[in-house]
């Protein structure tokens, strides 16, 4: 996720760390990177000049001249600009209206349709009864893919057979949805190559049909600049409420979602990282500045963590760690509850300090399912007491698992590290031996917990590398293809 503009605007930022002050060649030379930086992102000119401006005019002003930590000062700088760009404080969806109509609009190929399940997916998790409606009858692949969309995500759908006009389907779909008891729907209309007077004409009726609350437009986030110019044309042709960022899983350089909102004056209210359905979550540009600089979205990481797990397994998961006896059969309950939360590599990316350690390395999932093989392998008590694996038991472990020795050697070390961390966390936060406490204390010992642990882990930056995590086996980053 815009790893390019990531690592060249941490790269800029190591300019200024560990400088007792800061002098105006200093700020000039780490002002000019930013700059190249951005414009490489493919940035609206316009956002990167306001940007720098500003930027140097904090920069060189008393509150750094004169704070305890200049480097410091200079990155809150630039991250509070950055997530003035993305867009400021995070908004939500309009969903007024019985039912509340949300439009999806933008061009052919953005991934519009699939953008339309994911949200009716994740308004659905909160509680809410969606119906997807197809309003894009000139492409029937269109059409069974949201109907696809809508069995994947165990919602209503609404898709005549039709190849006529889209206005009356739209109507329809109101009374439709009072039927059946939904209270959101979402209008999958057509898209094109490009905004020409007919997509303008057709958007507007059905926004108009149906009364929408709220019309997002779908802008491809590997597409840059260009795709921000397209959402501008059709703001003032049909005008919209927020912008869906597709794709930000891939190879974005950064231009779509830091230009948006000063070229159309609109949000951006959601963000698809990934293929899965669940791979979709609200956008929140003070956590997305934060890991454009590389810090990490911890917050983002709780949420999915509360979505994922039971209160069951949260508790457990919680008494392991603080307990100090982390065992085996531990591990392999926390690393298939990571699995049900996304991608690795998507989530150690979320961890403060990880991005740097995670640019040359593809963690695969594959390489998880190894871990696991390897540890169901195990008898019980194996999992429990590692220190019993001898040569002749890690043999049979190495055959049953499909893997090698060298392999079983690897995890059970590097388990025995993370193991020390983890009795190491637990005496710091005062908890061994003694029932982890609950509420804000026992999350502020769970986090010093995992300071530690992400220390122990080489997540500092130093030699350690990626520490514990050399068990996956992590491989050179090879070119993506697209």
């Amino acid at each position: 996720m815009f790893d390019t503009l990531s690592t060249k605007l941490e790269s800029a930022l190591d300019r200024v760390k560990g400088r007792g002050r800061l002098d105006e060649k200093t700020v000039d030379a780490t002002l000019k990177e930013i700059r190249l930086a951005l414009l490489e992102a493919d940035v609206n000119f316009k956002v990167v000049k306001g940007m720098v401006e500003r930027l140097r005019e904090q920069l060189v002003g008393e509150e750094v001249s004169k704070a305890l930590n200049p480097s410091q000062q200079v990155v809150k700088i630039v991250s509070q600009e950055l997530e003035r760009a993305l867009g400021g404080p995070a908004e939500g969806l309009n969903l007024t209206g019985k039912p509340a109509v949300i439009m999806l609009a933008g061009l052919q190929g953005s991934g519009k349709t699939t953008a339309a399940g994911k949200l009716a997916a994740l308004l659905k998790s909160k509680g809410r009864n969606p119906m997807l409606v197809a309003c894009d009858l000139q492409r029937p692949a269109a059409v069974e893919q949201l109907k696809v969309n809508a069995q994947r995500a165990g919602v209503h759908v609404y898709a005549p057979v039709t190849s006529g006009d889209p206005v009356p389907v739209a109507r329809e779909s109101i009374d439709k949805a009072r039927e059946t008891g939904c209270d959101v729907v979402i209008v999958d209309t057509a898209g094109r190559l490009g905004i020409d007077e007919e997509l303008i004409a057709q958007a507007r009726a059905i926004r108009e049909a149906v009364d929408a609350s709220e019309t997002l437009f779908v802008i491809d986030a590997m597409i840059g600049q260009e795709a921000v110019n397209v959402a501008k044309a059709f703001q003032d042709g049909v005008g919209f409420d927020g912008v869906i960022l597709s794709k930000l899983d891939g190879d974005a350089r950064g231009g779509a979602a830091l230009s948006v909102r000063e070229v159309t004056g609109k949000p951006i209210k959601f963000a698809s990282i990934g293929e899965k359905l669940d791979e979709f979550e609200a956008f929140h540009p003070d956590r997305m500045a934060s890991r454009i600089l590389g810090m990490g979205d911890v917050m983002t990481l709780i949420e999915k963590a509360e979505a994922t797990y039971t209160e069951q397994e949260a508790a457990s998961a919680e008494e392991a760690l603080l307990s100090g006896e982390f065992t085996l059969e531990d591990f392999l309950q926390q690393m298939q509850m990571l699995k049900r939360m996304g991608s690795l590599q998507g989530l150690l990316g979320m961890m403060p300090g990880m991005s740097k350690q995670l640019k040359d390395v593809d963690v695969d999932d594959k390489q998880v399912a190894r871990i696991e093989a390897i540890i169901r392998s195990m008898t019980p008590e194996e999992r429990n007491k590692p220190k019993v694996l001898n040569g002749r038991r890690r043999k049979r472990i190495a055959a049953g698992s499909g893997t090698t020795v060298t392999e079983v050697n690897r995890l059970v070390k590097q388990f025995e590290q993370v193991q020390k961390v983890m009795k190491s966390a637990a005496k710091m936060s005062g908890q061994q031996g003694s029932k982890p406490p609950k509420g804000k204390q026992g999350r502020q010992a769970q986090a010093a917990a995992l300071r530690q642990l992400q220390s122990g882990m080489g997540g500092g930056g130093g030699a350690g590398g990626l520490g514990g995590f050399q068990g996956l086996q992590p491989s050179p980053k090879r070119g993506k293809g697209r």
